[in-house]
Formats: C-alpha cells, sequence, structure tokens
C-alpha cells in the first residue's frame, strides 16, 4: 500500500470519533459498564467487518439504547439484553428475505430525504459540540476546512488529533499515571426481567433508526462511494452482519453495535477507502481495554468532544449535500424535504413514515391528473 493511501486509511480510522466518544464516554460514566467489555465488543466487531466487507463500514454504539443509558440509567444486563433482542431481530429480518423486500418498498426519494436528515443532524450535533468549547472547537473546524482545501487533505484528520493532543499535553490536560495490566471481559447472560426492560424502553425506537440508518441508507451510500461492491454491501448482510455479531458479543458487556451512514461518509471523506481503516479502530479498542481497561476511560475523556465535533460538521454536510441530492427529480423534493425534516424535529421512524406518506400522495396525484388529462384528450378527438 503507498503511503498516501496508507495515511488515508489512519486518518479514517478516527474520523468517526465525533459520533463514536460521546456515546461511549458518556455510557461509561453511568455505574456498572466495564469498560473492558465495551472496548472488546467494539473492537472485534469492527476487525469482524473488516475482514467481511473490506472497506471502511463504521461501527458504532445503537444510538437510542446509548441515549436511554445515559439519560434514565438503563443497566447494564438490560443493555446486554437489548444487545441480543436487536441482534435476533436483525439476523431473522435479513435470513427471511424482509429486508431485502424492504429495501425494494422504500422510494430512492424517502432514502434520500433520511440521507439529507441524518447529515443535517450530525452537522447539527457537531456545531453543538464546536459551541459547547468556542475556542478549540472553531479552531478545530477552521484547520479541517483549511486542510481539505490543500494537497494535505489526506493528513487532515490525523494533523487536527495531533495538534489536538499537543494542545491538551501543554495545557496539563491530558491524563498521568495510566498503567498498563491486562484486562478480560467477563461473561454474563441476562434475567428475564432485563429482556422485559429493555423490549420496554428501547428495542422499537432503536430498531427503526437501525434499519433505516445502519442497514438501507449505509447500503445506498456504499453503492455510490464503492460500485464494484453494491453486491457485497448490501441492506441483507449489513443486518446480518450487525445481528450475529451483538448475539455473539453482547454477553461480553459490548453495548448493542450497528453499522451507520455518517460514520461510512466521514471516514471516505478523510481518506479511508479499504479495510484497513476499521482494521485500525478495531485494534486500538482492543488494545484500550484489554490494557488499560477501567484506566481507558480517563484517557477517553480527556479528548475535547469540541475538536471532534468539527469532524461531525464536514462528515454531516457531505452526507447531507450530496450528488445524489442535486440529481434528484424535482417532483421528488416534496418527499425528500418532508422525510429530512422530520428526521431532524423527531426521528427516523418519524421521517420514514412522512416520506413515505408525501411520496403516496405524490403519486395518487400523479395519476389523478394522468387519468384526467386522458379523459380530456380523448373529449378533443371524439
Amino acid at each position: 500500500m503507498r503511503l498516501n493511501r496508507l495515511i488515508g486509511e489512519i486518518s479514517g480510522a478516527f474520523a468517526d470519533l465525533g459520533t463514536f466518544l460521546p456515546l461511549v464516554v458518556g455510557v461509561l460514566a453511568v455505574r456498572g459498564f466495564d469498560p473492558t467489555g465495551v472496548l472488546v465488543g467494539f473492537g472485534l466487531f469492527a476487525l469482524a467487518t473488516a475482514a467481511i466487507y473490506r472497506r471502511p463500514v463504521p461501527v458504532q454504539p445503537m444510538k437510542a439504547v446509548a441515549a436511554v443509558v445515559i439519560a434514565a440509567g438503563l443497566s447494564p444486563a438490560a443493555v446486554a439484553a437489548s444487545g441480543l433482542i436487536m441482534g435476533l431481530v436483525l439476523a431473522v429480518l435479513a435470513a427471511s428475505g424482509v429486508i431485502g423486500r424492504l429495501e425494494r418498498l422504500i422510494p430512492q426519494s424517502v432514502l434520500l430525504g433520511i440521507q439529507l436528515g441524518i447529515g443535517a443532524h450530525l452537522a447539527l450535533v457537531g456545531f453543538a459540540h464546536v459551541a459547547a468549547d468556542p475556542l478549540t472547537g472553531g479552531f478545530a473546524l477552521a484547520l479541517l476546512v483549511v486542510l481539505l482545501l490543500t494537497p494535505l487533505r489526506a493528513l487532515a484528520c490525523l494533523l487536527l488529533l495531533a495538534l489536538v493532543v499537543a494542545w491538551q499535553a501543554a495545557g496539563g490536560g491530558l491524563p498521568s499515571g495510566l498503567t498498563l495490566g491486562f484486562h478480560l471481559p467477563g461473561f454474563a447472560f441476562p434475567a428475564s426481567a432485563d429482556f422485559k426492560a429493555a423490549a420496554e424502553t428501547v428495542v422499537l425506537p432503536q430498531l427503526a433508526l437501525t434499519l433505516t440508518n445502519a442497514v438501507l441508507a449505509t447500503a445506498a451510500i456504499a453503492a455510490g462511494l464503492f460500485p464494484d461492491d453494491r453486491d457485497r454491501i448490501t441492506p441483507p448482510r449489513l443486518a446480518l452482519t450487525s445481528g450475529v455479531l451483538n448475539l455473539l458479543l453482547a454477553p461480553i458487556g459490548a453495548l448493542p453495535m450497528c453499522h451507520g451512514v455518517g460514520g461510512l461518509v466521514v471516514q471516505h471523506r478523510f481518506g479511508a477507502r479499504t479495510g484497513v481503516a476499521p482494521t485500525i479502530f478495531g485494534l486500538i479498542c482492543l488494545g484500550l481495554g484489554v490494557f488499560l481497561g477501567p484506566g481507558a476511560v480517563t484517557l477517553l475523556t480527556a479528548l475535547p468532544i469540541a475538536a471532534l465535533g468539527a469532524l461531525l460538521v464536514i462528515g454531516g454536510a457531505d452526507l447531507a449535500f450530496s450528488r445524489r441530492l442535486f440529481e434528484a427529480r424535482v417532483d421528488c423534493l416534496p418527499a425528500i424535504l418532508a422525510t429530512a425534516v422530520a428526521c431532524v424535529a423527531v426521528n427516523v421512524a418519524v421521517g420514514l413514515v412522512a416520506g413515505l406518506a408525501v411520496e403516496v400522495t405524490r403519486g395518487a396525484i400523479a395519476r389523478a391528473f394522468g387519468r384526467a388529462a386522458g379523459k380530456a384528450s380523448k373529449s378533443r378527438f371524439s
């Protein structure tokens, strides 16, 4: 692999930290979660994904689950139960052919709207992180914009991280006294009450988000970025790998995980093109979990979220304003915009319903006008 390509892979491996880090640090701040199990889970999931797809298909925590953990304190056992339930549901949906039929039923206009909505949401979250520390975040965002306009764009993410670490070190913000050890995750199977808590709180909202963002939208964007792999990175395969890996990793304390269209775009934007990027990410997660264990939380917390938010702004903008959006037909715009607005204002599931409703209405109106025009034409020539 040439040096500039390797640099791009290394840079892309860290590009999704703006999504990954706030959720993982937020979950690990809740008492009872084992950092070793969480980080080893991410490491193994990423390595398996790299081997299966050989492209920078990302690994992210399931956002609805993480949000409930952070906001409501969902227990580690209930989180493990949610991972097992989600894993089983995704695997069954993929193996039964439901995912393939769902892909054919959802119009491209609605998928474009989901893409626009998710991209806008990521950019807004990134701006919120930047605004929390305007000096650090503003500097990081300006630096990224400048670097992406120069021949150094492949180094943009790496240079940003290097400067951030140097800045933190100069200000005494990096942790000291970290000790290396050898930590292995435990194994525990949830009780029936944990499955009940998971089913009542997170499974349905997370399933809607996973099917749209992590499965359908990710496959659609991957087909554009890597057209030679459109038969390999498909919705059924993405659902199946997510399902099987969650079933295997949930009992060791891993968070429920999935893929994600935002992570795919931002990794590609900063230079990742192959499975090397998720391999690097996976090895780092494994190393942190096994050799630092609980100390990894101290290290991850020291990284400034404001600077990583700048990565989200760039990646979100790229996802939202893609070439596919500007090539869309004018009559598809109402469905695209309705889907996107609902995604940002509420969530992806509501966005999907809103987009489908507008698309069905548009089709009915078009057919009605078509019939009216046909009758008028016949009456003129009769």
